[in-house]
């Protein structure tokens, strides 16, 4: 070979080195891409690699990653397929193929992945799982059973296959089977998850005794295992036996081994689940845990949350606030912290301090208007209308492109400059929430309501108020409304089904405008006796809501009186 030919050959080895080392420099900054979630980057870095390199493996494995990311699914398939055809040796090309496969819905070929997959890679024990999980999805749950086998065979047995194996043949029907398993494990192995199954197993069937036995069994193993300790207790409130029960409560909170979000998971749903009877019964053995968890875990948001509840349920709100307000101390910078604080001040109505805490809260969280929600409530409550309003241009403010908070911001308004006495305000802010939603009901029913009140454009308040009975037939106010407008229009007879409806069937008889209207309808048809009933109904439910009622009430007997009737 000559001189000149041997150096023309270096100079292309160097040449296909470069490439090489430039096409995986690509690779590299594709996946930094892609560990970046910048897919679309990744992906056309990753293009120009494949069509240099179409043989490149790693590349067309990332691409495929990218195209799956993209939910481009066939093009993830096709060159995750290549990766695999150039490298079938690669657990994680194959790996990946099947979880595509299995995304789009293609089972025969996830199966058969993961069947190969065990064949080659014998070793690798979450693919039994998967394959257990893949069978039992299509209703193989022999094969799914083959399989739990196959693991105990290649890796020996454990809680984790005795479990699957038990809540297998339990799907299938074959519940004894799965019991007579357990046991024949547990005989074996004194397993502490298996001996607190059994426990429940008896429990369910009353045999207190030997449930209880189970769980002692699995708590000389592990006196901190959870189920165990709860199957305890629940065996001894079950026997009513309340002494041992909160004496084991006791432990189980003291017991630092177990994690505090079991301690709080168990209580809350005690908690959620009891009524004031139980508080009223065992009200000390209950703060005495609830107390333990707080002095035990003092920052532990979970553990206050949970005294705020028990405080709340048992009907101590000064306790409950202190709770959810140390919660927000301790967390300031916590949504839920204080979303929870101010949920409860509004439950349990103390207004003033929900508008402070529900401002303070607004303006320390500006991207969550629900706060400004609970300060409107709060305002409204106080009857201070002018602020709602305030209130409402500022949430738009907050979210000038919602149109969902435009429109409760606008419904809201109209509502609140019609009580204020600003009815021009009040329809113009009604017009602007329709103008978003047509046909949102609230909106039709009060707009038509406060129309017939103010006894003008009955037309308008008629085809609005039509729409929302339409809708909506079983609500009693928009029947009321309807049925008002028709009275109005001097159609007592067609308006006399909406009242009955309203009344007899939708809860209506609760409201005493309700029961007013249809009075006065019922009067006009003649019906006297029928219309006083309903009067003398409203009037032993009115709290103030129709101030006129009693002078009215008169008023119609003078009326009868002069007519002789």
């Amino acid at each position: 070979m000559s001189l000149s030919s041997l150096f023309i050959s270096s100079v292309a080895v160097n040449a296909e080195d470069l490439k090489t080392k430039q096409a995986e420099n690509q690779i590299i900054t594709a996946v930094e891409f892609y560990n970046d979630r910048q897919f679309a980057k990744a992906e056309t870095v990753l293009k120009d690699v494949v069509r240099e390199f179409p043989d490149n493996d790693a590349a067309r494995f990332y691409l495929g990653l990218t195209e799956f990311c993209l939910e481009n699914i066939e093009a993830a398939e096709e060159e995750l397929e290549a990766a695999v055809k150039i490298d079938s040796s690669n657990f994680w090309y194959r790996y990946r193929l099947a979880m595509v496969y299995s995304a789009a819905g293609k089972e025969e070929l996830t199966l058969k992945m993961f069947e190969d997959m065990i064949r080659d890679f014998p070793k690798k024990y979450d693919l039994y799982y998967t394959m257990v999980e893949l069978y039992q999805s299509q209703g193989q749950q022999e094969k799914a059973l083959e399989t739990l086998t196959q693991i105990e065979t290649v890796f020996g047995s454990s809680d984790m296959t005795a479990i699957a194996r038990f809540d297998l043949l339990r799907n299938m029907g074959r519940e004894d089977e799965g019991y007579e398993y357990l046991e024949e494990f547990n005989r074996k192995y004194s397993s502490i998850q298996v001996l607190s199954i059994l426990g429940d197993r008896q429990l369910a069937m009353y045999n207190d005794s030997l449930a209880l036995s189970l769980y002692n069994e699995a708590l000389d193993i592990d006196s901190a295992f959870a189920p165990a300790i709860l199957g305890k207790a629940e065996t001894y409130r079950i026997a009513r036996d309340y002494d041992n029960y909160f004496d084991v409560l006791y432990g189980f909170v003291a017991n630092d081994n177990v994690p505090v979000d079991n301690k709080c998971g168990y209580l809350s749903a005690l908690v959620r689940s009891a009524d004031r009877q139980f508080f009223k019964i065992f009200g000390p053995q209950m703060d005495s845990l609830v107390n333990l968890c707080t002095e035990k875990y003092p920052r532990d948001s979970s553990v206050n949350f949970l005294s705020g509840i028990y405080y709340y349920s048992k009907g101590d709100y000064p306790k409950a606030k202190d709770s959810f307000k140390a919660n927000t101390e301790l967390w300031p910078s916590s949504i839920s912290a204080a979303a929870s604080y101010v949920e409860m001040l509004m439950y349990t109505k103390d207004w003033q301090e929900l508008v402070s805490e529900a401002e303070k809260a607004a303006g320390k969280f500006p991207s969550e208007p629900a706060f400004w929600e609970y300060a409107s409530l709060g305002e409204y409550n106080l009857g201070n209308y002018s602020k709602v309003i305030d209130i409402c241009y500022k949430v738009m403010e907050i979210a000038p492109g919602d149109s969902s908070v435009r429109l409760n911001s606008y419904t809201t308004m109209g509502d609140m400059y019609y009580k204020i006495g600003e009815k021009k305000k009040a329809y113009k802010a009604y017009d602007k929430a329709l103008e978003i939603n047509p046909d949102y009901l609230p909106v039709l029913n009060n707009y038509a309501y406060f129309l017939s009140v103010d006894n003008r454009q009955l037309k308008k308040a008629y085809a609005m108020s039509k729409k929302t009975v339409e809708a909506d037939p079983d609500n009693s106010t928009y029947l009321d409304t309807f049925g008002w407008i028709l009275y109005l229009q001097g159609k007592a007879l067609e308006a006399k089904p909406f009242f009955k409806n309203a009344v007899m069937l939708y809860g209506g008889k609760d409201s005493p405008v309700i029961l007013d209207h249809y009075a006065e309808v019922l009067f006009a048809l003649k019906e006297y006796d029928l219309a006083f009933l309903y009067w003398n109904k409203a009037k032993a439910i009115n709290n103030g809501e129709i101030p006129d009622l009693d002078s009215r009430i008169s008023e119609r007997k003078n009326e009868m009186k002069k007519a002789g009737k």
